[in-house]
């Protein structure tokens, strides 16, 4: 973990500010309540406090909080982990309106602290917010490196701590879309289809320094290898650009680095997003689906950029030209294969969560 710039700090004073709203508004209810898009399964009405207790790492980050929130809004309790004495203490007053909260100072790169962090949880998530070193715009290679060992890490003290059941791991899109592009190969009436089974090449990675990419592709195997290894049982989500209210400034560093070639991801038909409360919602069904059906990866997005108004709109929201998304002719995808994204698997998932808890919604009104 790097030092955050000015800009993040600034920033990260908003984010405290919403948690501290958030946690005060879910303190000292008899039951949670009940997001519009988060319904209540019956595990959420469970006495077993030691089922509920679950924890988040990197847990000021922007993506970090959401899942707090909805795992709170789903009646868990909640040990966030931060990095420095810092941040621990500008947590401290939040954690005393909600008993359901608690923080805890551990460092990713030792696996005998995250275990210690980790005594007693029944899952983790691990969403890998990680801010630029060097203070500065953009990720850096040595930032994959950093991500890879983080992984592997938090993945090696989950299976060394008897409490821990199972992982969810928030990888990328960008882990998964980034394919050798071999015209002589593809069908000119068939567009090629990314899913879940999809594995970005890493030498094309490489070769273009996308970092960002590189960095999740191989963190991502990394804990698919510790978990194997291990027998810890692991699911992984791969979300697309991360949205929602002022989320460039809120999620710096990922939003400039998914970004670096979204010219090309636009010609590709791959550049997609999703907000990050749906993101959110999508880690703890899946997480909640682990015991029955859910394994594996799951791509994340609920809208592909595919036209100039729709890269004109995101590009204003990142204060991007919006040449840099679609090009000075708007996105000619010539010379360029057209992939179509899938995430039907995700989609299935959740579609039966949501009927099952509103059969139980049904049933409590």
């Amino acid at each position: 973990m790097g030092i955050a710039s000015l800009q993040e700090r600034e920033e990260d004073h908003e984010l405290l500010q919403e948690l501290r709203r958030m946690l005060v508004a879910t303190a000292g209810q008899d039951k949670p309540q009940l997001p519009q898009k988060c319904f209540s399964s019956k595990s959420a009405s469970t006495d077993d406090s030691e089922e509920k207790l679950v924890c988040v790492t990197s847990g000021v980050s922007f993506l970090s909080l959401a899942v707090v929130n909805c795992l709170l809004l789903r009646g868990y309790s909640v040990r966030i982990i931060v990095d420095n004495s810092v941040d621990v203490e500008k947590l401290r007053e939040m954690t005393t309106a909600n008993v359901n909260v608690t923080v805890v100072m551990a460092k990713l790169a030792e696996i005998e602290s995250l275990s210690q962090a980790f005594q007693g949880c029944r899952g983790v998530f691990h969403t890998s917010g990680f801010t630029d070193p060097a203070g500065l715009s953009g990720y850096t290679k040595s930032m994959a490196e950093i991500e890879v060992k983080a992984s592997e890490n938090v993945m090696k003290a989950c299976a060394v701590t008897p409490s821990v059941r199972k992982c969810v791991l928030t990888s990328s899109l960008v882990a998964c879309v980034w394919q050798e592009q071999d015209n002589s190969q593809h069908d000119l009436f068939t567009m090629p289809v990314i899913n879940h089974e999809s594995w970005s090449n890493e030498s094309l990675c490489i070769d273009k320094k996308l970092w960002y990419a590189l960095g999740k592709l191989r963190s991502e195997k990394a804990a698919w290898t510790v978990a194997k290894e291990n027998g810890l049982k692991l699911t992984t989500v791969c979300p697309g650009l991360i949205t929602g209210p002022e989320f460039c400034s809120r999620n710096l560093t990922a939003t400039i680095a998914y970004l670096k070639v979204a010219q090309e991801m636009f010609q590709n038909g791959v550049l997609a997003t999703v907000d990050v409360m749906r993101l959110a919602e999508a880690h703890i069904s899946v997480y909640e689906a682990m015991n029955a059906s859910a394994f594996g990866r799951y791509i994340c997005f609920d809208q592909v950029i595919t036209t100039e108004r729709e890269a004109e709109k995101l590009a204003g929201e990142t204060s991007m030209s919006k040449t840099k998304i679609c090009g000075h002719d708007g996105g000619s995808t010539d010379r360029h294969i057209r992939y179509e994204l899938s995430n039907k698997k995700l989609t299935n998932l959740m579609s039966r969560t949501l009927r099952s808890c509103y059969n139980q919604n049904q049933q409590y009104y």
